[in-house]
């Protein structure tokens, strides 16, 4: 609903909006978006804790505070033995995520994080297949905040019931 109403907006602002040449001032998009976070309508990624259990259909993810950054943790279940399964590390710059999962070494990538909504690159490293069997991927994951609670984000479990953004650790 919430981008509903803001590809609405956006739409009204580029059709008022007279052709310019490009400028070192921000895009009518990037004041547009900024409004939109000043009503409430949007939720601004800078300000948002990453903290939280994610999902879409058999895909979940968790992130949990760590002693330096945060624990991640991602499970993918297409069922007949097709899944992956990672724990690593996240690192936030503004809306970029720096992801490292460790058990596959060489599986470093920056995501997108909006506020409401993480998003792995649609091309992740080769070494990333190791979290994987099958034809399952990690590439392209896109998740969707179910909760910004540690004690959830904490208790998920891959296909294997291990768990994957444990605090104890």
């Amino acid at each position: 609903m919430r981008r509903a109403v803001l590809a609405l907006l956006l739409l009204g602002a580029c059709a008022q909006q007279p052709a310019a040449a490009p400028s070192p001032r921000p895009t009518p998009a990037a004041g547009l978006e900024a409004a939109a976070i000043e009503a409430g309508l949007v939720t601004d990624p800078a300000s948002t804790d990453l903290t939280g259990l994610y999902a879409r259909d058999t895909d979940r993810l968790c992130i949990v505070p760590a002693a330096t950054d945060y624990r991640i943790g991602v499970s993918i279940d297409y069922g007949e033995d097709q899944y992956c399964s990672g724990s690593g590390t996240v690192a936030r710059a503004g809306e970029t995520l720096k992801v490292d999962f460790p058990g596959a070494p060489g599986c470093t990538f920056a995501a997108r994080f909006d506020g409401d909504r993480i998003a792995f690159p649609g091309r992740v490293p080769e070494a990333c297949q190791t979290l994987c069997r099958k034809r399952a991927s990690i590439a392209a994951l896109g998740v969707d905040r179910l909760s910004d609670s540690t004690a959830e984000a904490s208790t998920l479990r891959d296909a294997k019931g291990r768990l994957l953004c444990s605090t104890g650790g």
